[in-house]
């Protein structure tokens, strides 16, 4: 049975209107405005060292300035091939509820969306290729069991859900590499820009997240809405760990690399700068009822 039309209240729709506003104001095209570098040099950091997946765990500090700066290299591109495979796998579910009639408050907002977001994964395959001449594959699909039993209630926040913590994982990078002076200006540009489009994503993404999850508690049993927490923490479990990829560590010449992926995904010491990478995601799932605790599936 369809879903009926999203109702929202007064405030929602002067957020719709305002970033939509906002949309066609800073509305630029991404194919002039950036400024590519023929080349970047391989002995620079392409990506903040706290930010790398060794940071805070004795590999980080076994390995030279020369390995951790190759490291940086292919993190970098792994990190831009992870948003390409992320953006494509959102767009498509967003497309698919365009101008439908339970998102039609939403679809003026959604077509901005889609655009930027597309823009996006232009120029973030762009960098891949230009600098790394090529684009790691994806994480496989996280696996749910009861995704053929879900409700299309439960369907519709998972998906948005979802997005809001890809783009608010990815935008904790963004900023910290868009401020970062050790980074060249090629590096800091691409982050920028996609920080200052995500802002209005992550702003709408919470409100609509919010309204979503209200919804759905209303229409299914208290046991499904259980059984969605659990689902969301395993999905950003799995996030994590997309960036521990073996083949990155092959690349920047690391031995073992899947021995290294293993050690890093155990590491405690690598708890702490996962969840400052999710601090704001999981702050609002928890103040919107949405996480009943902060406890993640090790």
């Amino acid at each position: 049975m369809a879903t009926a039309t999203l109702e929202v209240n007064d405030r929602f729709r002067e957020l719709l209107d305002r970033l939509t506003q906002k949309s066609i104001d800073d509305y630029y095209n991404p194919y002039q405005r950036f400024v590519w570098a023929d080349s970047l040099a391989d002995d620079q950091w392409w990506m903040s060292p706290d930010l790398l997946s060794v940071y805070g765990t004795p590999l980080f500090d076994s390995y030279d300035e020369k390995t951790l700066k190759a490291l940086s290299k292919w993190e970098s591109i792994n990190f831009y091939s992870l948003n390409v495979h992320g953006i494509r796998e959102l767009l498509i579910e967003v497309v698919g509820r365009v101008q439908t009639p339970a998102f039609d408050v939403p679809s003026d907002f959604f077509h901005h969306f889609i655009g930027e977001e597309n823009e996006h994964m232009w120029f973030f395959a762009e960098f891949c290729k230009r600098y790394g001449g090529k684009l790691y594959a994806g994480p496989p699909a996280l696996k749910n069991p009861a995704a053929e039993k879900y409700e299309l209630e439960v369907e519709n926040f998972l998906v948005f859900a979802r997005i809001l913590f890809f783009e608010e994982m990815v935008d904790f990078y963004n900023t910290r590499m868009a401020q970062d002076t050790s980074l060249c200006e090629t590096i800091r540009q691409v982050n920028r820009i996609h920080h200052e489009d995500e802002s209005r994503h992550i702003a709408f993404g919470r409100e609509l997240v919010a309204h979503l999850h209200a919804r759905m508690k209303a229409a299914v049993r208290a046991e499904r809405v259980r059984e969605v927490e659990q689902y969301l923490k395993r999905y950003i479990v799995f996030s994590l760990h997309s960036f521990y990829n073996p083949h990155v560590y092959r690349d920047a010449g690391l031995a073992d690399p899947l021995g290294v992926r293993e050690t890093l995904i155990a590491a405690e010491g690598r708890r702490a700068a996962e969840r400052k990478v999710i601090r704001k995601p999981m702050a609002f799932f928890l103040k919107s009822g949405i996480f009943t605790d902060d406890t993640l599936p090790a």
